[in-house]
């Protein structure tokens, strides 16, 4: 074969090659997508993945389904999108828990994947505000009283709950216990339903939860705001400080909820995800749905989800391993 014709030949493939990829992102998708929620139904995460699924159903002309797949602080739902074929079929909506149960499975030597190079952001959903909570018969009004309540009598025996070890309760429970000195008793749960269960029948003294899950219980006086992780107060609890004006700004932290896909989905069908994702959160429909949610829509694109995730690795890799945390 002389060199003219050789390389006709690999112009002629690569352009065919290069042609493939517009042809994909156009045809896609074929068949159903899921999104995988890794905690169980009906909690924030689950709620809104389900508010974005409905949109992009819609737009995408294909099925977007949801499944639950909790345990393990959600690492067992991560686990499972990043073994998954990275075809654009797979995505999980996932929240703040996952920078954190997952760099404390990291730390640990045992990871069940690899948060830097096993997901490929989507898109930022909406930012969801983290509170802090107790049962009303607990005599402290804020994070700070509760703080000296325990103080003041080691005999008191409290527990605070989570939704699992690793997860954003467990991380700001046991940074509590170190900043103020105190002991508490941790008792996991399998989701944020069983544990505002348990909270409201005053079997659990502390916890916490997203906003949207809980702001009916506060405004009701059936829990108790002690603080907001938020940087700032939030217009619809005004009167619940911050955990930085109590004296504890190394427990802020933002609250969110994303999509994700394997890291290795082509990259035409990722940007028609996210293009799509952001849309869906920025439709009128879910943005009503969402502040009806005490959620603020945000719609953004993967690199701005990437960004937050890494931002978030690097603020709680340094107190994780302080905290010497274990996941299961």
């Amino acid at each position: 074969m002389d060199a003219t014709r050789r390389r006709l030949l690999v112009t002629t493939a690569s352009s065919a090659l290069a042609s493939l990829s517009p042809a994909r992102a156009q045809s896609f998708p074929v068949k159903p997508i899921r999104i995988i929620v890794p905690f169980p139904a009906g909690g924030t995460t689950d709620v809104i993945a389900r508010f974005i699924a409905q949109r992009m159903s819609e737009s995408m002309g294909q099925p977007v389904l949801v499944e639950n797949r909790g345990g393990a602080g959600g690492t067992i739902g991560a686990e499972i999108v990043a073994r998954a074929s990275p075809d654009g079929y797979t995505m999980m909506m996932h929240n703040l828990t996952f920078p954190l149960a997952s760099t404390v499975q990291a730390l640990q030597g045992k990871p069940l994947y690899s948060i830097d190079n096993d997901f490929a952001g989507v898109s930022l959903s909406a930012n969801v505000p983290f509170m802090l909570l107790a049962h009303p018969n607990v005599p402290a009004k804020d994070l700070a009283q509760f703080s000296k309540l325990l103080q003041s009598n080691r005999k008191i025996s409290y527990n605070y709950g989570s939704t699992g070890p690793g997860s954003v309760m467990n991380v700001l429970g046991e940074m509590l216990k170190r900043l103020a000195n105190i002991e508490m008793t941790h008792i996991p749960f399998k989701g944020a339903n069983p544990l505002r269960l348990e909270l409201l029948a005053g079997r659990l003294d502390f916890g916490g939860d997203q906003l949207s899950t809980c702001l009916e219980n506060i405004r009701k006086g059936e829990l108790r705001g002690l603080a907001t992780t938020a940087p700032k107060r939030l217009a619809v609890l005004p009167d619940v400080p911050t955990v930085r004006e109590l004296g504890f700004p190394q427990m802020e932290i933002e609250g969110w909820n994303g999509l994700f896909a394997p890291a290795k989905t082509p990259k035409d069908v990722l940007e028609r995800l996210s293009r799509e994702a952001a849309a869906a959160a920025r439709h009128p429909d879910v943005v009503k749905r969402l502040i009806d949610l005490a959620a603020e829509p945000v719609g953004s694109t993967g690199a701005e989800m990437d960004a937050l995730l890494r931002k978030q690795i690097q603020q709680f890799t340094p107190i994780i391993r302080q905290l010497k945390l274990v996941v299961e």
